[in-house]
Formats: C-alpha cells, sequence, structure tokens
C-alpha cells in the first residue's frame, strides 16, 4: 500500500507535466492500452480467469466509462491545480462512500461518522476556497472526480467476487480501448482539439506517456497486491499518506507548496478520514462480539 501511495502521485505528476504537451484523448488512450498491453500476456501466462457472466461484463463496461471519466477530469485539475490540492480535494471520495452506503446501499451510519464526513467536506472547501480564487469552476474538478470514483468503488463492490482483479483490469484496458478508438480516431481534430491524436510526438514524450500507463498499471497492482496479505480495515488508514506523499513530489518537480489555508484543510481531510476509518474498525469489532438473539442474529452494535 506504501508503494501504491507513492506510485500513483508520480503517474499524477506525469499527468501533469504532459497536461499541456498532449491532447487528453490520447493521453488517456494509451493510459489504458498500455494497462492493456502489460496485463493481457500476465492472463495468458498465468491463467487467470477473465471471462464474465453478461451482467459482470455490462456492469464492467459502465465501470470503465467511469474509470476513463474519473482519470479525464484528474487530468484536467492537473492542468490548472498544484499535485497536492488535486489530491486532497480528490480524498472527499471516502466521505462520498460512506453517504453513497447510506442513502444508495442502506448501509448503517451513526451520527458521529456523519459529522466526520461534515467536518471532511468543511476542509476539503478550505482547500478548495483558494484554488477557486485563483483559476475557477477547474478548481472543482476533483470533486467530480470525487463522487466519479465513490461510484466506480461501489460498482466494483457489486462485481469485485464474481471476477478475478487482474482480469478484471486486463478486460477493462481493452473495453477502454474500444470505446475510445472510434471517438478518437473519426472525429476530426479540428472539432475537437482535445481528441487530436499527434504521432509526431518528441521520443520523450512518448516516453513519459508510456510511463503513465505503467505507473498507473503498477498502482493497481500493487492495491491489489496488498488487499490479499492484509484486510482492507489495516491499508485503509495508510492511503492518507498519498497526500503528504503528494506534496512532497509537487514541491519537488514543480516546486508547489499548499498556502497556509489549504494546509490546514489538508490536515481536517486527513483527520475527518482516519477518524471515520478507525470507527469503522471499532464498530466492525463490536458487530464480532455483539451477543446472539434468542432467533440466532446478531444484536446490533451501537
Amino acid at each position: 500500500m506504501l508503494g501504491f501511495c507513492v506510485v500513483a502521485p508520480m503517474g499524477d505528476a506525469l499527468a501533469k507535466i504532459l497536461s499541456n504537451k498532449v491532447a487528453l484523448g490520447q493521453l488517456l488512450f494509451m493510459r489504458f492500452g498500455v494497462q492493456a498491453a502489460v496485463l493481457i500476456p500476465i492472463i495468458a501466462l498465468t491463467g487467470r480467469i477473465w471471462r464474465m457472466s453478461q451482467r459482470v461484463f455490462m456492469l464492467t463496461v459502465l465501470r470503465t466509462l467511469m474509470h476513463i471519466v474519473g482519470i479525464g477530469m484528474m487530468v484536467s485539475a492537473l492542468y490548472y491545480l498544484p499535485l497536492a490540492d488535486a489530491i486532497a480535494i480528490a480524498f472527499v471520495m471516502p466521505f462520498m462512500m460512506l453517504l453513497l452506503g447510506h442513502y444508495v446501499l442502506g448501509e448503517e451510519v451513526g451520527m458521529r461518522r456523519m459529522l466526520a464526513c461534515a467536518v471532511g467536506f468543511i476542509g476539503t472547501m478550505l482547500v478548495v476556497q483558494p484554488s477557486f480564487q485563483e483559476v475557477g469552476w477547474p478548481a472543482l474538478l476533483p470533486m467530480g472526480v470525487a463522487v466519479n470514483f465513490a461510484l466506480f468503488m461501489l460498482v466494483t463492490r457489486k462485481i469485485a467476487k464474481e471476477t478475478d482483479p487482474i482480469g478484471l483490469q486486463a478486460v477493462s484496458g481493452m473495453i477502454a480501448l474500444v470505446l475510445m478508438s472510434p471517438v478518437l480516431f473519426l472525429v476530426p481534430a479540428s472539432a475537437a482539439p482535445i481528441l487530436a491524436w499527434d504521432s509526431g510526438l518528441p521520443m520523450s514524450t512518448w516516453s513519459l506517456l508510456l510511463a503513465i500507463g505503467l505507473s498507473g498499471t503498477l498502482a493497481h497492482l500493487l492495491m491489489t497486491w496488498s488487499l490479499r496479505y492484509a484486510p482492507s480495515a489495516t491499508l485503509a488508514p495508510m492511503q492518507y499518506l498519498e497526500i503528504p506523499i503528494a506534496t512532497i513530489i509537487g514541491f519537488a518537480v514543480f516546486g508547489d507548496l499548499p498556502n497556509s489555508m489549504a494546509t490546514v484543510g489538508i490536515c481536517i481531510v486527513i483527520a475527518s478520514g482516519l477518524y471515520i476509518v478507525f470507527r469503522e474498525q471499532a464498530i466492525g469489532r463490536q458487530t464480532q462480539r455483539a451477543p446472539v438473539s434468542e432467533g440466532g442474529v446478531p444484536t446490533p452494535a451501537e
């Protein structure tokens, strides 16, 4: 998980470097193309399961569309925002997940976790406010990323037990290429410059595009492997290391540091998110120890 927290913001930094050099459509196509090119041979060599039922396949198509949109919004945000600010704003996602789990899946969410959501959202607004003053509406793009990936995670939870994670990522890469190819290569660049394909890019730019695909693929594999060897409740707090690591990378590569208000907001976001994580761990332990009623149903934890 620590590897993921390092590799993921490194990939975001590469995307920020290329955001004004390569059209978004070409960047996304290379991102998912490399993912497919790396993972399909792994599937072939290891004999992993990649076949899906019709229901799982349709949900995978929806999940892939969300993935494309989410990465597209994040890359667009990085064109305007410092790396640490964009990632910190996007970390409103755990709060979105909690609310969606409550209102969409009917999961129980106590008052204290709801209050932590509200505090975390206030922290996010402290990060957004100075960025919004400087660049306007693009400062809200990471919040769109958060909402998108919260829905992305809900769909993933629906199919996680029915498919192999690496097989899912390989199939998603192929689906993304199939979905993007007609749009990218049939729509004239004059009509949509964002979809322009430039085959005359310098080798250094192609190398960075390859690195973005490799870093995104490696980050997902590192997270998959971490979840294989440790429970998600143990790993979830470590994900917040991504924010300070992104701050270090952003300063080292771009010379960017969050201002005082954004720094306070980032600290509030991290503290609120960690509270929710540890509170859910405590509730999980209470549920496991809950006495069984006469009907054989565990008594709900407080």
